[in-house]
């Protein structure tokens, strides 16, 4: 059992969204949660806006099953780059710099843990 969540267009650089993401890649949701409240990284508000969606769409997708947080891990989480916004800037002796400010597309896969079999 498994939802995922996606998030596209947030107004961030990949690479800094990745920083946070390798933080709770493959760890308890409930964990995650708790590290990404106290992050003091602005992409960390994203993420964990982003685990809340997946986790109730897992619930919703399976309305007749009890879930916990407890239970639950991020399996997969990806960032990928999405369309730049492209300025221009002056620069010395009448040159022009371009910014590319980045966007970023945010997936999270969450899922229930896998249970040993009894009695293997």
């Amino acid at each position: 059992m498994e939802a995922r969540a996606i998030r596209r267009y947030i107004r961030r650089s990949p690479r800094k969204m990745r920083l946070v993401a390798n933080l709770i890649r493959g760890m308890d949701v409930d964990k995650a949660l708790r590290i990404l409240r106290f992050s003091p990284q602005a992409a960390a508000r994203d993420i964990e806006r982003t685990v809340h969606d997946a986790v109730n769409n897992l619930m919703q997708k399976y309305p007749d099953v009890r879930f916990d947080e407890g239970d639950l891990y991020i399996k997969t989480i990806t960032v990928d780059g999405g369309p730049m916004l492209k300025r221009i800037r002056p620069a010395p002796m009448g040159r022009a710099f371009r910014i590319r400010k980045r966007n970023s597309h945010l997936t999270v896969v969450v899922a229930r843990k896998p249970t040993r079999a009894q009695g293997s």
